[in-house]
């Protein structure tokens, strides 16, 4: 068993008094000694954010340099992530702690790397471009500035566990919250896309940071910290924290950060949102749509992106396809078998497909269950817990099933609000629900999607741009690709990624993101003119 003892507060890397035993996700056997930060340790994490004040660590106007040191230290880790060994050092250290194949994790680490290239050098300060716009007089000029918010918070990533979640009849929003907080579950590019893209953002825009990700994963984000300190980060700038729920909760509500940047379950949101009075930003949960549209072409590249979209890490992407709309035409060219034909051919032995760790065996088979009693429902393939030897050495906490899709009669889906709310409930893993429509159902879709509540990514695959625009036009999700080649799962280094619909919706990837999340506007009006020639005090008016 190996141990991660450190959590770092202050600039100073410390032992917690507790610890926590993490599971082998393969094996169940003992594997990773975290931190368990104890009420009375995390009142030092509390101290440490209100040292920071309101105006930040850097601003325009104080300690600029700190932007290039920013643009210098970002550039030496992207080149130290680019070396061979340490790419290969990140990749199978996400391999080991979120069980997925070397191509998936090493992708997490290059996106990671060209955010890190994208703001090397002078884009750091770049981020905090201002505007200026001519006064009324000599002397006089307003001008927008880019201002932090000072003390933050990231808690990247919580959720519910699909099937346990508590109920709020009778249960207070602490409790809610707590068992939200303890029960963490692992997303897509989460255990160092995410965390660094969002980190950086902040800490580029001058603020200081307490930062709690999944435990399962944290010793990934400890590496990365580590890095960063190597090549020159500031270690004073970024608290790191392994808690568990009651104790995080308590860091924040006592803290109150100016800004807590949330990634995972909507209902947690909401609950943060409230204990935060409102200051959070959001990237919730994603049941995320794919339509293929009427035109069939390029059948093989596209049920490829489809199996990829819903099976790729097992289906642990916030960005995963959930649900497939397929217009008929695509399903007499029968693209429905061949996404069967490639789903078969994913084994825990490659990590194709592989442990969940949010949602047990027994959670998705009793919704699979509740999804069959709909009227015309029926398995297109899957349905079944992994049945190999290995498979059932995972331990019963996580999920181990092949990969599956329901398929669900659309007219029957929106049947009642009971069948719509089955049908869109998130399994976190290799999961998906089909549906098929034709060319006088394509409204009946649209209200599909007008239905649901989360509107992070979504899917429009076709090449006829009258199709493209009636979906695009009544849709809303924050990142939609289209095209005949669109995914749901894109990796985001080169655009926003986000959900939409939301004032608190968080982004990630870009200057826009960068700015949006972590900081505000600031306006200053110099006034520095002569005083009119002949001033006189005014008379009372």
């Amino acid at each position: 068993m190996s141990s991660l003892a450190f959590a770092s507060v202050g600039g100073r890397w410390v032992e917690s008094s507790a610890h926590e035993t993490l599971p082998d996700p393969l094996n169940g056997e003992p594997f990773l000694k975290v931190p368990a930060t104890t009420p009375g340790e995390a009142q030092a994490f509390v101290a440490s954010l209100e040292l920071c004040s309101k105006s930040g660590l850097h601003n325009p106007f104080k300690s600029p340099e700190r932007y290039l040191a920013y643009g210098s230290a970002t550039a030496k880790a992207a080149a130290l992530m680019a070396v061979p060994e340490v790419e290969d050092f990140f990749t199978r250290l996400i391999m080991r702690v979120a069980p997925k194949s070397y191509a998936q994790a090493n992708g997490e680490v290059v996106v990671t790397r060209r955010f890190l290239e994208n703001f090397s050098g002078d884009n750091v300060r770049m981020l905090a471009r201002s505007f200026s716009v001519p006064g009324d007089h000599v002397g006089q000029a307003s001008t927008g500035y880019r201002w932090p918010f000072g003390p933050v918070a990231i808690v990247s990533p919580f959720n519910f566990p699909l099937g346990e979640q508590p109920s709020n009849e009778g249960t207070s929003v602490y409790q809610v919250l707590v068992a939200g907080l303890v029960d963490s579950v692992v997303m897509a590019y989460l255990c160092i896309e995410i965390p660094v893209l969002q980190l950086m953002g902040a800490l580029y825009m001058g603020n200081k940071v307490i930062f709690k990700t999944d435990s399962k994963v944290s010793v990934v984000m400890e590496q990365t910290l580590r890095l960063f300190h190597h090549c020159g980060a500031p270690v004073e700038d970024v608290d790191f924290i392994n808690c568990d729920g009651p104790v995080m909760h308590g860091v924040l509500t006592s803290a109150q950060p100016r800004v807590t940047q949330f990634t995972g379950s909507s209902k947690v949101a909401e609950i943060l949102a409230e204990a935060l009075d409102g200051k959070v930003k959001v990237e919730d949960a994603g049941f995320d749509w794919k339509i293929l549209g009427p035109d069939v072409q390029e059948e093989e590249y596209v049920a490829h992106t489809c199996d990829q979209d819903a099976y790729a890490y097992s289906g642990q992407k916030c960005s995963a396809q959930s649900i497939l709309f397929v217009h008929e035409n695509w399903s007499k060219s029968g693209i429905l078998e061949t996404l069967k034909s490639l789903a078969s051919r994913r084994t825990l032995e490659d990590l194709t497909v592989g442990p969940v760790l949010s949602v047990t065996t027994e959670t998705c088979m009793k919704h699979i269950d509740s999804l069959l009693k709909i009227s015309g429902a029926k398995v297109l393939f899957g349905g079944k817990p992994l049945s190999s030897e290995k498979a059932k050495k995972i331990p019963a906490q996580y999920g181990a099933w092949d990969p599956t899709a329901v398929f669900v009669p659309l007219k029957e889906m929106l049947k009642s609000p009971e069948n719509f709310a089955l049908c869109t409930t998130e399994i976190f893993g290799p999961f998906q629900v089909v549906t098929e429509y034709d060319d006088n159902e394509l409204d009946a879709v649209l209200e599909a999607c007008e239905r649901m509540n989360n509107h992070l990514t979504a899917a429009v695959v076709s090449n006829d741009v009258s199709f493209q625009r009636r979906v695009l036009e009544a849709t809303v999700n924050g990142t939609t690709y289209c095209g005949i080649r669109a995914r749901t799962t894109g990796a985001p280094q080169n655009h926003w990624f986000g959900p939409a619909g939301d004032p608190r919706a968080a982004g990630i990837g870009t200057i826009e993101a960068i700015r949006m999340v972590w900081s505000c506007h600031r306006e200053v009006i110099m006034d520095e003119g002569p005083v009119p020639e002949g001033w006189t005090t005014p008379a009372r008016t």
